[in-house]
């Protein structure tokens, strides 16, 4: 249901929309989707009790979030409302960790921390060192942000297995006919 393949928990979080071009799918549908997607990124180990006004909070959070990033990538000014936004949010407490005797680590929070922790790393993202590497995959209809760790800094797709591998498989079949006039002389 979930993936996390942006490389910061906040793009991942955006990532809960899967794609805004064309059917706008979002998979937090219901409170108990945003403790479930917490879960999912590890930020907690079991899910929060979440009302609707959380859930209502998650998406303003997220969307100002995915704003933000735009701005980033596209060299624009932040608007001042997302910004206020995502700073108001990041001064809440973000989830427990804690580590047991035997090594183990248990993490616990609630709904407000889960977000208090995708507002800080949206911050630390768009006012850090890796500001200049976000990026908005190339494939067509995917518009899911990612950080690109890529030595050259020339990623393309979001996730290779997924979006890399749809877009050189329509590549092949784009150019097949050319391939196969070719090889018939």
């Amino acid at each position: 249901m979930f993936t996390f393949v942006s490389g910061n928990l906040a793009l991942d979080f955006i990532g809960t929309v899967k794609a805004r071009r064309g059917r706008f799918e979002d998979t937090l549908e219901t409170p108990a989707d945003l403790g479930t997607w917490a879960v999912a990124a590890n930020l907690l180990d079991s899910a929060p009790d979440a009302d609707a006004a959380e859930l209502a909070r998650a998406t303003r959070l997220r969307e100002a979030t995915w704003r933000m990033a735009l701005a980033v990538i596209h060299d624009e000014t932040i608007a001042e409302s997302d910004r206020r936004l995502v700073n108001e949010i990041a001064r809440g407490t973000t989830p427990g960790v804690e580590l047991s005797a035997d090594g183990g680590i248990s993490r616990s929070g609630t709904g407000e921390s889960v977000l208090a922790a995708i507002a800080r790393s949206a911050i630390e993202l768009v006012g850090g060192a890796d500001r200049n590497r976000v990026r908005e995959c190339g494939r067509e209809d995917c518009t899911r942000l990612y950080v690109d760790t890529s030595r050259a800094g020339s990623r393309r797709w979001c996730d290779m297995t997924v979006c890399g591998n749809r877009a050189k498989s329509a590549a092949f079949r784009a150019r097949k006919p050319e391939i196969d006039s070719a090889t018939a002389h």
